[in-house]
């Protein structure tokens, strides 16, 4: 089990605050954070295509902290993490349950967003008894329709991002109008309220190799989500031009008695834009 600091210690709540940690599990030392009262079952979150720690919105990260042990990690071959990006989901939910497990937890909840929901989907599907509850954001089944474009809209947004000098994720997880304009620049400002210890940007082959899995993940055959019976929380906004947003509705009809939160007028990053509205629903379903 990792250091559980000693009985007085203050609680962090606080996403800008939490502790940069390594752990060593199979030839791979793991970088993570963990933050919010240590003690029952942790809520582990999953990623997105590119990111590091530094990517989780703390808006959504600091009220699920408030109550529960929260962990976030990098894969293997990303920021902190040592060792090769896999080019499969599958490699990289073995990552993840070598991580988890190397902590010492036998049952966690998972928060996940994107490329992290389809990990989250392989992990559960191969260690069903690990996961308590299941969010799954911004995603899509494997062999989902149409979720082979996530590479080509991807590079195009990139190549818009830099022609303006904005951030990438302007322009892949917000809508470009009156809303979703607003919303990215407050997003992205958000991201770097940590000052410290901050984590290192992806790598140009390790992001391509991510890129990869995601198109392997698209082009095979699906897996049986009808096996997830745990309950499990389904969001998006209703314009993902990443992940089309008809695949969180394929998601809510292939795992039996998922709820599905779709929020009006946003993309992919949806639960960004609406973290007023949807961290509240994230920690009630959590403590339920």
């Amino acid at each position: 089990m990792s250091d559980n600091g000693t009985p007085n210690e203050p609680v962090i709540t606080s996403y800008a605050q939490a502790p940069a940690r390594t752990i060593s599990a199979g030839g791979t030392t793991y970088a993570y954070r963990e933050l919010g009262p240590k003690g029952g079952i942790p809520v582990v979150f999953f990623v997105h295509l590119a990111a590091t720690l530094d990517n989780w919105d703390p808006r959504i990260i600091d009220p699920i902290a408030k109550g529960r042990h929260v962990i976030t990690f990098d894969n293997r071959g990303v920021g902190a993490s040592t060792g090769q990006v896999p080019d499969s989901v599958e490699a990289m939910a073995d990552d993840a349950y070598t991580f988890i497990t190397a902590l010492g937890y036998d049952k966690i909840d998972v928060f996940s967003f994107s490329l992290g929901g389809m990990v989250a989907q392989a992990l559960v599907v191969k260690h069903p008894a690990l996961v308590r509850k299941l969010v799954l954001t911004g995603t899509g089944p494997k062999g989902g329709k149409d979720m082979d474009k996530v590479a080509g809209t991807t590079y195009w947004d990139m190549l818009r991002a830099a022609l303006t000098r904005s951030d990438p994720k302007e322009f892949l997880f917000f809508n470009r109008n009156a809303a979703g304009k607003p919303a990215a620049r407050a997003f992205v400002n958000r991201l770097k309220e940590r000052t410290v210890d901050r984590d290192a940007k992806i790598k140009v082959k390790a992001f391509q190799t991510q890129l990869k899995a995601i198109k392997k993940w698209s082009r095979a055959a699906p897996d049986n989500l009808s096996k997830i019976t745990q309950p499990t929380l389904i969001a998006n906004g209703d314009n993902d031009r990443m992940v089309p947003s008809v695949l969180s509705d394929d998601l809510h009809q292939r795992i039996k008695g998922s709820e599905l939160v779709i929020y009006p007028d946003s993309g992919h990053g949806a639960i960004f834009q609406f973290h007023q509205k949807f961290a509240p629903v994230a920690v009630e379903f959590f403590a339920r």
